[in-house]
Order: structure tokens, then sequence, then C-alpha cells
């Protein structure tokens, strides 16, 4: 990295870094060869309405745009996603596209911001790190995305659960469908707290197809019995107990 460099040139070596940690071979645009590697980053990629600061291709199609701006933008970067969204949407040189761009970032090598433009409501939000190729590729292959799935989960069958868990189940599945990020269950003491996270999650996996999913508590006793609650969960639609049907792992350590 020069000592003469610009903020943006500087955030750029950032961004080259990190795309390169998480597997994307870097390319300038008159070293373009989109056949090595599942993923490539072209740097300053011509567009019909100028160079994009990034263009990304998985398997030797667009399917992403970065945009880079200098450090001192820190948490606005929300003001250039519209900036972002024209390079997606533009025609891109030497390639045949006929759909915007899905996978839009703004980052500035300290703070990258991420948007689905598939999602049924697309909204941006703060990611740890670039997408890998790999990652990329999947959800293209896939036929739904999972807010999109969050909006067809059948209705709960009540059966078993107390009217409070009914309750509280309902109304954390529409705040999911109202594209809401963040819910929280408040429940009396004794009331079958953990049973019904369990259900919520088991919902969740079966019918949105969600691939993973954390749960946290803030001591190893609390963990040992989420532990056993789902052990012994078994479903009202199915003969087979929670850890049959999916995998259950407990972290020992940090």
């Amino acid at each position: 990295m020069s000592i003469n460099q610009n903020p943006e040139q500087k955030a750029r070596d950032n961004i080259d870094k990190q795309l390169h940690q998480a597997g994307w071979t870097i390319q300038n645009k008159n070293q373009l060869n989109l056949n090595i590697g599942t993923g490539q980053a072209v740097r300053e990629y011509q567009t019909d309405t100028g160079p994009a600061d990034y263009i990304l291709f998985v398997d030797g199609k667009p399917a992403g745009v970065i945009e880079a701006k200098a450090e001192q933008h820190g948490h606005k970067l929300t003001t250039v996603e519209e900036q972002t969204a024209e390079y997606a949407a533009a025609k891109l040189k030497w390639v045949n596209n006929k759909e915007p761009l899905p996978f839009l970032y703004e980052s500035t090598g300290a703070i990258t911001r991420f948007t689905d433009a598939r999602d049924p409501k697309p909204r941006s939000r703060e990611v740890f790190s670039f997408h890998r190729p790999e990652t990329l590729q999947e959800w293209l292959s896939q036929g739904s995305l999972l807010r999109s799935r969050l909006q067809t989960i059948p209705h709960l069958n009540p059966s078993g659960l107390r009217d409070c868990q009914e309750i509280a189940i309902n109304n954390l599945e529409a705040s999911f469908q109202h594209n809401r990020p963040r819910a929280l269950i408040q429940m009396a003491t004794g009331s079958g707290k953990t049973y019904t996270a369990v259900t919520a999650m088991y919902r969740l996996l079966k019918f949105a197809g969600a691939k993973r999913i954390l749960f946290l508590v803030d001591t190893r006793n609390l963990g040992e019995q989420a532990e056993q609650e789902m052990m012994s969960y078994l479903p009202n639609d199915d003969n087979r107990k929670f850890t049959e049907l999916y995998s259950v792992q407990r972290l020992q350590s940090s």
C-alpha cells in the first residue's frame, strides 16, 4: 500500500484483501479471464453508466457489483445504495446481461453492506465479510429465497401448545412475513419458552428451509437444558424426534 494513495484507493486495497480471503480471483478489466476459479472480481468494469468499482462474476456470469467508498463514509454507506443499483441495472461491456445483477455491496474496506435484490422487499444489511463465490452460486441455484419462503409458512397447528405459546409463534411468524429483522418474545417463567423456541425453529427448518439456527444462552446449565429439550421434542406432524430430523450441536468452547 502506497503512502501517497487517496482514501478510496486505500479502501480498495482493503477490499481486494477481503475478496481474496473470501475466495475471489481479483482481475483488472484489461486482463479479463472468466475461466479462473468459481468467482472473479473485476476492477473498473465498464458499463453503459460508467465504470463500476467491481463487478462480480460467478461461473463466468455477472452476479454482483461492489461500490467502493473511502473509510470516512463509515455508516453512511446507505446513501450510495442508489448508485450501486444503477450499476447493477446497467448494460455491461463484453457480456450480454439481460437482467439486473442480484447481489449489491457497498464497502469502505472496514464496513460492508449487502443487499439481495431478489428479496420481496430488498434492504441492505451490514455483513462481516464478502460472501464466498460458492455461497452466491448456491443462492443463484435455489428456486426461492428464505424471505420468500417465510411468506408461505403454513398455518400453525396448535395441538399440544398452550395458548401463550400459540400466540407467540403466530406473532413471530407474522413479524417474519412483514420482513422485520428482529423480534422479541416475552413470556412468563414456567410458560414453556424453550419449547416455544424449539417449535418455532422446527417450523423455520421444515417449512422455510432455514439452513442454520444459532440458539444462544447465557449459562452452561441453560445450554444443557435447551439441548435436552431439543432431544425430547416430538413435533405434532411427524413421529420422529427433532434430533432425528435435524442435527443439533452444543458448542463446548469459545
